[in-house]
């Protein structure tokens, strides 16, 4: 199967890297920056720098490979997917945005291609997860998503460090978030809904953001009475990022606030995956509850060293295309998440790097 990738940055490596050692694709990677291309030179692929703003080019590009992986920044998923449609290539992306998400499934519409956005870890596994629990029960009361991408030693004021894209950490805490309340779809404010919980002895604190439920309100309306999704993050850094986007006034400059991020607070390679997702409803006469939970950690170092959420978003995306392959997915339309079994996903190649709770 050929495959375009666009996009040769933190996560668009580790895609490149499974796709291209697995034997079944062959992999073409575009980047306008030739230096991270220049860190794939060691893997069997083709390498292409590309100017994205120049449609006709990508286009182009994609006209002669079955799919497209977009592995950009959120902003430019509608744009390559509206390019994918022209060049009539299936497609596939990692966007949370809300608006970009409603944008391709009009896309989708009568395509004759698939369109599969959000195929990351959330949205993405988390709404897999989430929908194949909420499949065991009479009747679901409540579905509870929570995930956080965090720093393994947390040593700053925030408890944070940079773990993936600024752009989208900033656009899932500034816009707001679906939800549904006593069985009605809403959006709510983002860093509103905050709670507290420990796992495995680590205290935590989780409060809503956006994108991270993916097309569960759609699918699950009319089921459930109450479903939210919530970032989650080491207690007090909430109340940190209130008081730069409200107090600071930073959400109405946030390219300041971006730039602040990027210089004070440090990447790091050392981090931690937590994927919690709770439902509870009737089940047989019975009010039951069932949980599912994964801790995902960094690679060790010495090996092939790959962040936790490197690990497990580019595993969301391999595991989504590597199933449509084998034609367990619809073969053109709008694809969701949700429509991805968890068994057929834990037990694939690439998912099963979520297959078991990994103790530290």
């Amino acid at each position: 199967m050929n495959i375009i990738l666009l996009g040769a940055g933190h996560i668009g490596q580790a895609i490149a890297r499974l796709l291209s050692t697995s034997g079944d694709y062959s992999l073409t990677v575009a980047d306008r920056d030739t230096q991270a291309l220049h860190t794939l030179q060691h893997l069997p692929l083709r390498a292409v720098t590309i100017d994205f703003n120049d449609r006709e080019a990508v286009e182009q590009l994609m006209r002669g490979h079955d799919a497209c992986i977009n592995a950009l920044p959120y902003q430019m998923a509608t744009t390559m997917a509206q390019a994918a449609k022209l060049s009539r290539v299936h497609y596939f992306d990692l966007t949370e945005d809300v608006n970009a998400t409603k944008a391709i499934v009009a896309l989708a519409a009568n395509a004759e291609t698939a369109f599969m956005p959000q195929c990351g870890l959330a949205p993405g596994f988390i709404g897999i997860a989430a929908h194949h629990l909420a499949q065991g029960f009479d009747t679901i009361h409540e579905i509870k998503m929570r995930v956080g991408a965090l720093p393994e030693f947390p040593t700053n004021e925030l408890k944070y460090n940079l773990t993936w894209s600024v752009d989208g950490l900033v656009n899932e805490y500034c816009h707001p978030c679906e939800a549904i309340r006593d069985g009605v779809p809403q959006d709510i404010q983002a860093l509103e809904g905050l709670e507290h919980f420990s796992l495995d002895g680590v205290e935590y604190e989780a409060f809503n953001t956006s994108g991270g439920l993916g097309t569960l309100c759609t699918t699950l309306a009319g089921k459930v009475r109450q479903l939210d999704y919530k970032s989650v993050r080491y207690p007090g850094h909430r109340n940190l990022i209130r008081f730069l986007l409200e107090d600071l006034q930073l959400r109405d400059d946030q390219e300041q606030l971006k730039a602040i991020l990027r210089k004070a607070i440090p990447a790091t390679m050392q981090d931690v995956v937590l994927v919690f997702v709770t439902v509870s409803g009737m089940r047989q006469g019975q009010y039951l509850q069932q949980a599912f939970m994964r801790k995902i950690f960094a690679t060790p170092a010495g090996a092939l060293h790959e962040s936790a959420i490197q690990i497990t978003t580019a595993a969301g995306i391999c595991t989504a295309l590597d199933l449509f392959r084998q034609g367990k997915l619809p073969a053109s339309g709008f694809i969701r998440q949700e429509q991805i079994a968890l068994p057929d996903f834990l037990e694939n190649r690439f998912g099963k790097v979520y297959g078991q709770h990994v103790a530290h």
